[in-house]
């Protein structure tokens, strides 16, 4: 069910600094992992598996860049080789399994399938973080549902006019066909509305880039999907019939909704979400407040798919309908498909 011969977000390194001395537990695709510093202050991530007694080495913490188990004090090295036990030969046992980590973005990226195969060449790239031109704020949310109905959510930006509102919903949503195309692995949707009022959460804004909440403004809404589950989506608002998405930055307020989609289970997902903006990058009272404000949206979001989530699980066999709307979400998913069957695929040697 899951693309595993690729980089997800595992936490953000200031989750894991939190910690101190405490290793960080978390599940991607199943695959059960303790995470953290090793020796030379690098991040690495094993199995949360002790060989002693079976433990959970995430319960444990971190002594010299080595990960001690908390139940007798065996301590595991950064390639899951272990290190040493109180008065024990331990040396002998079989390392567990480590994952390839890498730190970038302020992220901690980790690579679940086959190791042998792990390619940092294949991180993806992004012109905005560790970019003074831009600000980024952003938080987690724990979802209990299928990481692909938020692919779906994020793919088809009308439930804005219903679940959202009162921030980013308008009905020109409904009213406003959208666009989808496909580019190798990649999935673009955009509708973009001309001549409307923003919304509250556009029209605070506005204020803060100096221009007028009440103005008529043309609106855009741009989602890019690509593998394994990341979603990118180009968002704004600029005075109407001054050039919309093109328009120059004095006239617009405009950001990219960063989605950073890592599936836990069949059934669960961890969702680093944030938002990076041009405009007043140095406010951080303003990215604190749009922080605040895209957060609250996107709990809203998690509430639906978790309830919706809990149909699912209570009627399997009923067959989901699918509109027009759906057309991004529903390209997404065959990329999926195609690149789960290409990684199931035996590979055939001359």
């Amino acid at each position: 069910m899951f693309i595993k011969n690729t980089w997800y977000v595992a936490c953000a390194l200031t989750e894991l600094e939190a910690l101190g001395d405490k290793p960080l537990g978390r599940t991607i695709c199943n695959e059960q992992m303790a995470i953290f510093k090793g020796p030379d202050g690098k991040v690495a991530a094993v199995e949360d598996f002790c060989p002693h007694r079976g433990a959970p080495l995430s319960l444990g913490k971190v002594c010299k860049g080595h990960l001690q188990c908390g139940y007798h004090g065996l301590e595991m090295g950064v390639d899951g080789k272990t290190v040493q036990m109180p008065g024990q030969r331990v040396r002998g046992f079989p390392a567990i399994k480590a994952f390839a980590v890498v730190e970038r973005y302020g992220f901690v990226w980790v690579w679940p399938g086959d190791q042998a195969k792990a390619d940092v060449a294949q991180m993806p790239v992004f012109e905005f973080f560790d970019n003074p031109a831009w600000a980024y704020g952003g938080g987690l949310y724990h979802v209990q549902a299928d990481y692909r109905l938020m692919i779906d959510n994020l793919m088809d930006l009308t439930h804005e006019t219903y679940v959202h509102a009162n921030s980013i919903g308008q009905p020109e949503i409904d009213e406003t066909p959208c666009e989808t195309k496909v580019e190798g692995d990649q999935v673009i949707l955009q509708r973009h509305m001309e001549g409307i009022q923003a919304p509250p959460f556009w029209q605070m804004a506005m204020s803060a880039n100096g221009l007028d909440p009440q103005a008529k403004v043309d609106r855009w809404q741009i989602c890019r999907f690509t593998p394994p589950s990341h979603i990118m989506i180009d968002v704004g608002v600029a005075l109407a019939g001054k050039g919309g998405f093109d328009a120059a930055p004095e006239h617009k307020a405009y950001s990219v909704v960063v989605d950073f989609i890592t599936p836990e289970t069949e059934t669960s997902h961890w969702y680093h979400w944030g938002m990076a903006r041009q405009f007043k990058p140095h406010d951080t009272d303003l990215t604190d407040k749009i922080r605040a404000g895209q957060g609250g949206i996107f709990n809203e979001d998690m509430e639906m798919l978790q309830l919706q989530q809990v149909n699912i699980n209570k009627w399997p066999d009923r067959k989901l309908l699918m509109l027009n709307i759906d057309s991004g979400g529903v390209q997404s998913r065959r990329i999926i498909d195609r690149l789960l069957a290409e990684e199931h695929t035996p590979e055939v040697t001359a």
